[in-house]
């Protein structure tokens, strides 16, 4: 017995080392850590329990049979618990076979996907690989296909988190486009369809992998990646602390923690928040941090359309997801990618159950060629539709202009708000004042003392929340610095919320 037990010892351990010291030591080099390394970071201590450590390719073609077989084959998979609560991962091992993915790899991810399922828990994968094995050619792009399926079946079930921790090029790059959230890390990270040495070929253009794809592109340009880290470490740590806000699955409610902030807390420097001058900025993060449990917000795509900031918190110790305009860029304005940032978070929110939170300063949809060849009307339809679709609960604090269209697309009570409250320095208006003057008065253009008189007389009748609140369109103006207390009681009288659709196939998206 003592010798078959040694006998499993020293298999475990030939399967650990994976492609070798050699290898592993070729991966430190380049700032990165291992496969294992990643996943022992990820869950807690000794939590995580291995699959299929032993599993070997079965291809023959290209000398693959001649000793070319290492346990694991380029994969890392197996569940373990991230603080307390139960997640599945996947960790593609870069050297083995440069973590490419072959029949029996493919297998073993479709294995981890179909028990994440089962146990309706979330799941994560660690990308750090070359893209398909070329020598098994067919099988290869099969189990990819297998993959993505999966990925599809589980969307808005359990949360899906992928974390680009090296190269993901070719059919890699769908699995990770289809789950929730995607993460990088800058400078050792890059995804793309095709490398730099295939584009030259192709279309002559010289382009390195991290002009290609590298983090700096996907989290500002594209819109790829949700976030991108410094290293290794703490991009693990952050994936932790996502965890903590999101919920098991579809119908398992939002996750609680303790909270030592009090509900009933009041901000009076929120009094002051907005500006004097309507046109003067102010960081709707302030306002988010100072509503939030203990300051802790979890921003997602900041880098890209900065316009809009979406991300989860906690009120009362329980998670909601947050949606605001931010007027220090564009003046909050909504454009195309503004717009498509909020409606992915908006749907990922309602999919998953999160109430949702939104601050609302925006003047407008954004004006100009470049938008409307772009596709903002479809754009911003994918917002209105998001929130009109929505059924979590949804409370709404207008702080400062709520302009035009916008208006109405911003989770306003004739789209599905439940709870709308307005601060009494919002002005809800079709436009702002000159620009509806000149529109009403035209005739009135070259006189500037009558223009200023009707100026005034429209700020006066419409530039406030109260015409708003005397149709029911806001429940109530509320003090600033009583804005924390109000939303925790509007989402605590909102939690049980329910609301009946008319039955469907599936909606038709404004993709």
């Amino acid at each position: 017995m003592k010798d078959i037990l040694e006998k499993l010892e020293v298999r475990r351990e030939n399967a650990r080392l994976g492609g070798g010291q050699a290898r592993i030591d070729a991966q430190h080099k380049r700032g990165k850590l291992t496969a294992r390394e990643r996943v022992e970071l990820l869950m807690d201590k000794d939590s995580f329990e291995e699959f299929d450590m032993f599993v070997e390719h079965r291809a023959t073609d290209f000398g693959m049979n001649e000793g070319a077989k290492i346990p694991g084959d380029g994969v890392v998979t197996g569940w373990g618990t991230a603080n307390g609560r139960t997640v599945f991962v996947f960790a593609k091992d870069f050297t083995v076979f440069g973590g490419s993915l072959s029949e029996t790899h493919a297998l073993k991810i479709q294995k981890i996907q179909d028990m994440a399922m089962k146990a309706r828990a979330p799941i994560v994968g660690l990308f750090d690989a070359g893209g398909a094995r070329i020598q098994e050619g067919v099988a290869s792009l099969g189990g990819y296909g297998e993959v993505f399926k999966r990925n599809v079946i589980a969307s808005g079930v359990i949360p899906q988190i992928s974390v680009i921790m090296g190269p993901c090029a070719g059919g890699d790059v769908y699995s990770p486009a289809m789950t929730d959230f995607i993460f990088m890390v800058k400078e050792t990270s890059y995804m793309f369809v095709t490398g730099p040495d295939v584009v030259k070929t192709v279309t002559n253009e010289i382009v390195t992998a991290e002009e290609l794809g590298g983090a700096s592109v996907h989290t500002t340009r594209s819109a790829i990646s949700d976030g991108a880290f410094e290293n290794d470490v703490e991009c693990l740590l952050q994936i932790r602390r996502l965890l903590d806000f999101l919920p098991a699955n579809c119908a398992a409610g939002v996750p609680e923690w303790p909270s030592f902030d009090d509900i009933e807390r009041a901000d009076e420097s929120l009094d002051t928040l907005i500006p004097d001058n309507p046109n003067k900025p102010y960081d709707i993060k302030e306002l988010i941090l100072k509503v939030a449990d203990e300051g802790d917000f979890f921003e997602l795509s900041a880098a890209f359309a900065k316009n809009i900031v979406t991300g989860f918190g906690r009120i009362a110790g329980r998670t909601v997801g947050f949606v605001a305009n931010q007027p220090m860029v564009l003046a909050g304005v909504l454009d195309s990618d503004a717009s498509r940032k909020a409606a992915r978070f908006v749907r990922f929110c309602d999919a998953f159950g999160i109430p949702i939170v939104t601050f609302v300063d925006v003047p407008g949809f954004l004006p100009g060629t470049a938008q409307e060849y772009g596709g903002l009307i479809k754009h911003g339809a994918k917002l209105l539709f998001a929130y009109s679709q929505a059924t979590v609960p949804l409370v709404t604090v207008i702080t400062r202009k709520a302009f035009g269209g916008a208006y109405d697309v911003m989770a306003s009570k004739h789209i599905g708000g439940d709870v709308n409250y307005a601060w009494p320095t919002a002005q809800i208006a079709v436009m702002g004042a000159k620009g509806a003057v000149e529109i009403i008065f035209r005739a009135d253009i070259g006189d500037p003392a009558k223009i200023a008189a009707r100026t005034k007389e429209y700020e006066d009748r419409f530039l406030s929340p109260f015409v708003a609140a005397e149709r029911g369109y806001i429940d109530e103006v509320i003090m600033p610095h009583a804005t924390r207390r109000r939303v925790a009681r509007a989402l605590a009288m909102l939690k049980g919320k329910q609301v009946e659709l008319p039955g469907r196939k599936h909606d038709n998206l404004p993709l």
